[in-house]
């Protein structure tokens, strides 16, 4: 198939040995190729080379409060489900410097460099893919767009995975973010068995592709596919009826539900440093002893922080159960207002990764169960 032109849109086959041939592109083309590998006996987004460095035999067993990496005797690379990281540690990074002031005769501003990471993230589910997207209304809007972010996005190429192995705390059919990955991919892989399906979402993937060893996908292998899908989609079980979630929230602002919440939740902030969308940040300043440098920094932060709400006069927000309230109905609800769609994905990274196992998906319909009564 070397010499035909592919065509945006359409699936090819590719053989699992060549893979990383596309991973040896990417890097000629100036990407720096980040994946899933296992360290310290969990799954972390790094720097990878080849298909082996990917977690071969692996699935993650997850649920409330629980994650486990498992070996298992299966050869597929992308069968596991993601960990605690995301890939908004890289277009949004936990610390970031915006400027560093020295003094000399005079105190001069510096500045860090402009450019930024080209990347290619190999390996984005649905759900994530949706939340970068969630990301960039956030971080490019019409009104300000955050350079930093919008220059490693601008640089960014996506090879998406369609998920067939979805996880006990997986609830994106409820989304609608997956389990196949929508719009916005560069290449979108399926894995089956004995080859990897390839679907050209860019001109940019179909530059990477142009020349590789490519088969014409057959009615066989598409098939496999889609019941592949299908199959993912009925194995989920947790779900979250979407159809009237600010509306849901916003009249249950005073509801008990949200202190019994409270007794379990300890405002850790862990569910938002793991969440895919959330994008709560602060500045930090900080001196040398001799008081002559001073560097600010943007570092992550969370509404469940108790100093975030503080204003002046007082703390906002002085409650768990008021910082537990403002996270879910923001989530679910007024982010709908700010931004046009929700605030959560599906991923069950904030179920998987909370100490106290709260489980967002069993604490919703609580309201629902109180309104229909």
């Amino acid at each position: 198939m070397s010499e035909e032109r592919l065509e945006i849109g359409s699936t090819y086959v590719l053989k699992k040995e060549d893979f990383n041939t596309l991973l040896s592109r990417l890097t000629e083309k100036g990407y720096e190729t980040i994946g899933a590998k296992v360290e310290n006996e969990t799954l972390v987004y790094d720097r990878i080379s080849t298909l082996e460095d990917f977690p071969q035999g692996y699935v993650s067993e997850q649920e409330a409060g629980h994650f486990r990496l498992t070996k298992t005797n299966h050869e597929r690379y992308f069968d596991y489900i993601p960990g605690a990281h995301s890939w908004k540690q890289f277009l949004f990074p936990s610390r970031t410097e915006l400027f560093t002031l020295r003094k000399n005769d005079n105190w001069q501003t510096e500045l860090p460099s402009e450019e930024q990471p080209k990347y290619a993230f190999i390996g984005v589910r649905g759900c994530e893919l949706s939340a970068i997207q969630i990301q960039d209304d956030i971080f490019m809007r019409d009104d300000f767009t955050d350079p930093i972010y919008a220059k490693r996005r601008q640089n960014l190429f996506i090879l998406s995975i369609n998920c067939l192995h979805p996880a006990n705390a997986c609830f994106c059919t409820s989304m609608q973010t997956g389990p196949k990955a929508g719009a916005g991919f560069d290449l979108s892989l399926t894995e089956l068995d004995d080859v990897f399906l390839l679907e050209v979402g860019s001109e940019m993937g179909r530059l990477i592709l142009n020349g590789m060893p490519l088969e014409a996908a057959s009615a066989f292998v598409l098939q496999a596919a889609q019941k592949g899908l299908e199959r993912a989609a009925r194995q989920m079980t947790r779900e979250l009826d979407t159809s009237d979630l600010p509306e849901l929230l916003t009249l249950n602002l005073n509801h008990p539900h949200w202190h019994e919440i409270a007794e379990r939740c300890l405002s850790c902030g862990s569910c938002t440093q793991v969440c895919p969308t959330c994008f709560c940040w602060d500045t930090v300043d900080t001196s040398d002893v001799l008081g002559k440098e001073t560097k600010r920094e943007r570092v992550w932060d969370s509404c469940f922080n108790i100093g975030y709400s503080y204003q002046a006069g007082g703390n906002t927000r002085p409650t768990i159960h008021s910082r537990y309230r403002q996270w879910l109905s923001h989530k679910l609800g007024t982010w709908v207002e700010q931004n046009g769609t929700l605030g959560c994905v599906g991923c069950g990274r904030c179920i998987v990764w909370c100490p106290a196992g709260i489980d967002l998906t069993e604490e919703v319909p609580v309201f629902r169960e109180d309104k229909k009564a």
